[in-house]
């Protein structure tokens, strides 16, 4: 009895797990293509020695536009791996409010934002959401950006 017990409960959890929401593949996917293209721009980008090795990049919290149904932490850690996997490229750190003074030669402050570019698009078999995401590239302290880009695209609602 206690053997059978066991292995329905095993059946459980392992059916349970199974049947677990996971992370939307397609969803992180697609803002890691996004912020593949966004990691080549920035790396490209005139300010920027190359190679950028001895460059540290502070990224800002995004502002995400909630009807696009991303949320920050998300874009924050694709953004964070697309630019860790340039070749030669960048150091990366979360940019806090006491580093908004002072700061090394080296320090650039990355901030984006993520925001949706138009109505839904309806397609037969699923629904497009427009975006936009703007990136500002300054110097801690800094007001003005030293370098501006964006990036316009459309997210799969489904994968959301």
């Amino acid at each position: 009895m206690k053997r059978r017990l066991t292995l329905l409960l095993t059946s459980l959890v392992l059916a349970g797990c199974a049947a677990a929401p996971q992370e939307s593949t397609t969803l992180h996917e697609a803002l890691l293509g996004l912020s593949e293209r966004a990691a080549e721009q920035l790396t490209a980008s005139p300010p920027l020695p190359q190679p950028a090795v001895d460059q540290v990049l502070l990224l800002d919290t995004p502002e995400v536009d909630r009807r696009l149904g991303v949320d920050e932490e998300r874009l924050l850690e694709s953004l964070t791996r697309a630019l860790l996997a340039v070749p030669d490229g960048p150091q990366v750190l979360g940019w806090r409010l006491a580093m908004a003074e002072g700061g090394s030669d080296n320090h650039w402050r990355l901030a984006s934002r993520l925001e949706a570019n138009g109505p839904p698009l309806q397609l037969s078999d699923r629904e497009l959401l427009p975006y936009r995401l703007s990136l500002e590239l300054r110097r801690p302290g800094n007001g003005e950006p030293a370098w501006r880009s964006e990036i316009s695209g459309a997210l799969d609602a489904t994968a959301l």
